[in-house]
């Protein structure tokens, strides 16, 4: 799969006090751009460039498929993590969860490429790469 960007930014989940301003307005420009593509496919959030783990800097990007540019994922290793609802709420709440499995030995991340993927449908999934 390929994916390319059409915006990113750097934060910190715990140490940026504008993070939650940061990715709405990543989200809501990053819209308006993709809707100016008129692109119909699956929208992406990836976090990379990690600083550490969960609790250090890493970057957010949106993307959108692209087979002739963009950064080429492998879907190998991944952990799906699937949404039973479509909101943001779930989809922190996953992550909390997720931070869990980590912090309780469960889930082995790689700190690669994790993203959060929409489906046009609505349907959302988190795929969290392992070691």
């Amino acid at each position: 799969m390929k994916l390319s960007v059409i915006r990113e930014v750097r934060t910190n989940n715990f140490n940026d006090s504008e993070i939650i301003n940061k990715i709405q307005t990543l989200w809501n420009d990053s819209m308006q751009d993709i809707q100016k593509l008129n692109y119909k496919g699956n929208i992406y959030g990836v976090y990379h460039k990690y600083e550490s783990n969960y609790q250090g800097d890493y970057t957010v990007s949106i993307m959108i498929e692209d087979n002739k540019k963009g950064i080429e994922l492998s879907l190998e290793n991944y952990k799906i993590f699937n949404e039973e609802k479509t909101d943001k709420e779930s989809v922190f709440l996953t992550w909390h969860k997720i931070w869990k499995l980590e912090e309780d030995g469960k889930l082995h991340r790689a700190y690669t490429y994790d993203f959060e993927k929409y489906d046009p449908s609505g349907r959302i999934e988190i795929y969290i790469k392992e070691k």
